[in-house]
């Protein structure tokens, strides 16, 4: 697979009746490897590492109801009170990120109402904090716990 604008991580991959599979260590079973999964992988992993959001606390692929339509958001993190605090739309690395993306992760949020919102595709990564009724674009991905809705403290970088 390509090489993403994301740390290296740590995988298990294994071929099983002639298709390649990762493990997913939120899922905890291997899951058939596509671009967008590697990308997914790859978000998670990071999301772990360098954002110190607890696995216990993600979900991956988990489907919502959206117009009486199934959804499936790619990841969903929830706050340590069980609410949804960040949600992950994960593309191919080889499909440039649009604005239907983020639409797409918005449409999503109608339904779970979480505090933040990013697409990525591996390559390029957007993050946004939704505010009321408007959608406001960070320059990185926030940390888990650095907010008043984590931990009751209010932390300066």
């Amino acid at each position: 697979m390509v090489s993403l604008n994301l740390p290296q991580i740590n995988y298990n991959i294994r071929k099983n009746k002639g298709k390649v599979e990762i493990f997913d260590i939120i899922r905890k079973k291997f899951i058939v490897l596509t671009p967008e999964e590697w990308v997914r992988q790859h978000m998670v992993h990071f999301l772990i590492t360098e954002r110190s959001y607890p696995k216990g606390l993600m979900r991956v692929e988990s489907g919502l109801n959206y117009h009486q339509k199934q959804k499936r958001s790619d990841v969903l993190i929830y706050n340590r009170q069980g609410n949804p605090h960040l949600i992950v739309e994960c593309k191919t690395f080889r499909q440039p990120l649009r604005q239907a993306a983020m639409n797409q992760a918005a449409v999503y949020n109608k339904t779970l109402g979480a505090r933040y919102l990013v697409i990525t595709n591996g390559l390029q990564h957007f993050c946004a904090e939704v505010q009321g009724e408007s959608v406001v674009q960070l320059n990185d991905i926030p940390y888990f716990g650095r907010d008043e809705e984590d931990n009751g403290v209010q932390l300066e970088d």
